[in-house]
């Protein structure tokens, strides 16, 4: 069953096309590491994903028991959620918000499945801390378990690693290849990060000036562009 397909579309980005008729597939349950040179519109792609942004020509399409509001997100860290004023249980607490409609408040469920997420991703001694005390790889799990706390069976994360040390960076894709593998969460990821993401990632969209490419991980390191663009980046 597909989670999620972008049927011919086209993003621009301050009066500039930077996604032209691209095309895929995300089937559940797949990890799909999204990567390209800087300008060639993966943010752009992933907004229009979340459904922020609208395509200028094209569609895309949810499975049948995905809506929007059950997408989880995790977006780049930026200086104004480090100082983020509140603790862990708010922030993690808060992912349960779209759920809730026009409901003020938090019930027992959505409680419950706040300290759900905070257990599964080992952050439960945590919960009174303030956000901002965290190091970065703490706080990219407390943000992980919001995303957790509004996702069905879907989450994005835009460069979640950006800033960590590479020993968080590491704890963090595994945590994420864990969600994939063992609890079945489909993964859609841009990275910077490439050795990483043809580690862990099991599909590759490659995003370029006037082309691009979306298939195995296996099939993009067997061509030839996906071995050039794998060099460089090793260099």
């Amino acid at each position: 069953m597909f989670c999620l397909t972008c049927d011919h579309v086209t993003f621009s980005y301050e009066n500039r096309i930077v996604v032209s008729d691209l095309s895929f597939t995300v089937e559940e349950g797949d990890y799909l590491c999204i990567i390209g040179e800087n300008g060639t519109g993966k943010s752009t792609l992933m907004k229009g994903m979340l459904g922020l942004k609208k395509p200028a020509s094209g569609r895309i399409l949810l499975g049948d028991n995905i809506r929007s509001n059950q997408i989880g997100y995790v977006p780049q860290q930026t200086p104004a959620q480090k100082d983020f004023p509140a603790t862990v249980w708010e922030v993690v607490l808060s992912g349960c918000l779209n759920g809730r409609g026009f409901l003020p408040g938090y019930g027992a469920k959505e409680k419950s499945l706040a300290q759900e997420k905070l257990a599964l991703l080992g952050i439960s001694h945590l919960r009174t801390k303030s956000f901002r005390e965290l190091s970065g790889g703490q706080r990219q799990r407390v943000l992980l378990a919001r995303a957790l706390c509004a996702a069905q069976r879907l989450i994005l994360l835009d460069e979640p690693t950006t800033g960590l040390d590479p020993v968080a960076a590491e704890e963090f894709y595994h945590l994420l290849l864990t969600l994939n593998k063992r609890h079945q969460i489909t993964v859609i990821m841009i990275s910077h990060a490439i050795r990483e993401a043809f580690a862990h990632a099991d599909h590759i969209l490659k995003l370029s000036a006037d082309t691009y490419f979306y298939g195995t991980t296996e099939s993009y390191l067997d061509s030839e562009e996906g071995q050039k663009f794998y060099g460089r980046c090793s260099l």
